[in-house]
Order: C-alpha cells, then structure tokens, then sequence
C-alpha cells in the first residue's frame, strides 16, 4: 500500500477569512494612493536633482575659467579660482551697468508692439484661406491651453526665483570644495574599483566642460550675429531680440525656433521682404554655431545623436519642465558615458582601456 506523501499543514489558511468587498475596494484605493504618492515624491526629488546638477554646471564652468587662468598666467589655484569667480561676476555686473537702460528700454518697447504685431500678423493671416484654416487652429481653447503651458513652463518645485536662489549657492559650495563632494562620493565605491571611478569622473568633468565651452560660444556669437544683422535691417528692439535668442541656445532644437518668431513678426509689420530676409538671418547663424562653432570647441564631448537628444529632451520636459530641457544634454552626457563605462566595455573588453594610477587623477 502507497504512502501517502506527508504535507505540513499551513497555520495560516485555517485562521484566514474572505475579504468583504468594501475591504477590497479600500486595499485597492491605499495601494494606488500609494504609487501615486511613489511617483509624485519621485518626481519632485529628481527636480532636486536637476538643480544638484545645475549647480555642477555652474562650479564646473567656474573651474574652467580657473584652469585656463592657472594655465595663461601660472599662479596658484586659489588665486585662479578666486579670478575666475570674482572676473565673472564683475563682466556681468559691468554688462548690466552699461547695456542696462538700454535693454530696459527696448524690453518696454518690445511688450508694447508685439502684442499688436501678433494682431496684425492675425489679420494679413485671416485674409486667405489658408491663412484662416490656420487661425481655426489656434482657437480660444487651443490659445488658453498655450498659455497655461508657458505658465507652467516658469512653475518648477520651488518657483523660478527659489530655483535658481538654489542652484546659485549649490554652485557656489561646488566651487569652494569640490574635492569634498568628490572623494565622499568615491567612499561609496568599492577599493579595488576607484581608479575606474576617478576616471569616470574625469570623464564625465571633460564632457560637462566641453558642452559649456561650446554653450558659452554659441550664445555670445549667436547674440552679436543677431543684433547685428536685425540692426542692419532696421528692425527695433534689435539687442533685446539677440539676447532672447542667445539665452534660448542653452535649450537645443527648440530654443531657435521659438527664438526666431518674435523677431520674424516684427519684421514682417515693415514688409514681406524684410520678414523672409530676417528669418534667413536667424537661419544662417544657427547653421554657423551648430555646424561649424559647436564642433570646433566640442570636440572631448562625447557624441551623441541627434535623434537620441531630441527623445531626451521630450522626455526631461514631460517630467520635468524646462529645467528639464535645459539639462537634457548633459543628463545624456553623463549617462552615455555611465553606460559606456559600466556596461560596453565589459561586454566589449578588447577596445577598452584600463585606467592607471598614470593617467587617472582628481581634478
């Protein structure tokens, strides 16, 4: 006779009682309040990244001053660090005391005309067919979606001031100290991997310097080939409208075309000539700092594709507004560079290089 195999009982299942259905329906409630409570504290927390990583940016572009000042004029790091932070501030402080009155001047001008420019570009517009279809689109409910997007586009986890009150003192402890910051995050590694993790730093510090090398040159150029060219052609609020264009550099793709219709509608109210011919301004030196300025400075900056940054950046600015746009680049720098490091060369061993105590340091 076949014994029958012996089960331990489960002290559980005889104690154990159905749930009432209103039971489950508020187990139900308490586990998705509690993944939408994971994603919001996520999603403010990675805003706070965001300005952790602004603040970076801001200690990064510092210490590249710095380094090319130690350089030029071999002193010492202190004093390099000190003329880097203290030159910077005094070129602004000086741009705002020289250019200031006019820039005030031309921002009340600009708020003035352009609300009736856009009228008039509406009504040359609903002269055509065409022209109307396309006003149809922007009806009531489609412009009050518009606006409640550029409000939301200056809404961020602490206000836009709080923001960048932040990111300012982050930037300037960043720079005061970086080898804190560096080797705590180095205690975190493990002994026999932190010469792979000063030479990801490293890597990771080359590529932050060479997107704002390139950043810096595009938005100084783009700025003076803008109000040069809008001069020339006569258009009003020219210097005002160059710096718009200069600023919205730090944001790419987007940043140019949204750049470029003020200073189109403005110059369309003269005429259909001078509208098509500002627009080829704008055009052309986008085409000169993305082809030919960008490359020339980028070069240590880790390629990345063009289809790759726009997904980024759709993906930072559905998340996190345009902090998150404006940072998408180098967020993908740094993470192309974690992936290529931690995961290509292992899979791929042969090209990969093995950092020495030789050729790895501290910056």
């Amino acid at each position: 006779m076949a014994k029958t195999p012996f089960r331990p009982s489960n002290p559980y299942v005889g104690n154990r009682r159905e749930m009432t259905y209103t039971e489950k329906v508020w187990q139900t409630v308490a586990i998705v309040a509690l993944i939408v409570s994971v994603i919001l504290i996520a999603r403010v927390a990675f805003n706070v990244v965001l300005m952790i990583m602004a603040g970076c940016l801001i200690a990064t572009y510092f210490h590249g001053v710095g380094d090319v000042v130690e350089r030029r004029f071999k002193v010492s790091r202190q004093l390099a660090m000190v003329v880097s932070v203290v030159g910077t501030l005094s070129i602004l402080a000086l741009l705002l005391w020289f250019m200031g009155t006019t820039i005030q001047s031309q921002v009340e001008e600009l708020s003035k005309t352009l609300p009736a420019t856009i009228n008039n570009v509406k009504a040359k517009l609903d002269e055509s067919s065409i022209g109307h279809k396309i006003l149809e689109g922007f009806s009531s409910t489609n412009s009050k979606t518009m606006v409640d997007t550029a409000q939301s586009f200056f809404t961020t986890s602490f206000g836009v001031l709080g923001d960048l009150y932040i990111i300012m003192f982050l930037g300037i402890f960043f720079t005061s100290n970086p080898s804190m910051y560096k080797d705590g995050i180095l205690l975190l590694v493990p002994k026999n991997r932190k010469l792979i993790g000063i030479h990801i730093m490293n890597r990771i510090s080359t590529s932050l310097k060479g997107w704002l090398k390139g950043m810096m040159a595009s938005i100084v150029l783009v700025t003076i080939l803008i109000t040069t060219g809008l001069t020339i052609m006569g258009i009003p609020v020219a210097m005002v409208l160059g710096l718009i264009t200069g600023i919205l550099e730090i944001v790419p793709n987007f940043g140019s075309v949204l750049a470029m219709i003020p200073g189109t509608l403005l110059a369309l109210t003269v005429d259909t000539k001078t509208g098509i011919i500002v627009a080829l301004i704008y055009i052309t030196s986008q085409t000169i700092t993305a082809n030919i300025v960008n490359p020339l400075i980028q070069r240590k900056l880790i390629k990345l594709p063009p289809a790759l940054t726009l997904i980024s950046q759709l993906i930072m600015g559905v998340v996190s507004g345009p902090l998150g746009i404006i940072l998408a680049v180098p967020m993908l720098a740094i993470l192309m560079i974690l992936i290529d490091e931690l995961y290509v060369k292992k899979i791929n061993p042969e090209g990969a290089k093995v950092p020495s105590t030789d050729d790895v340091h501290v910056e």
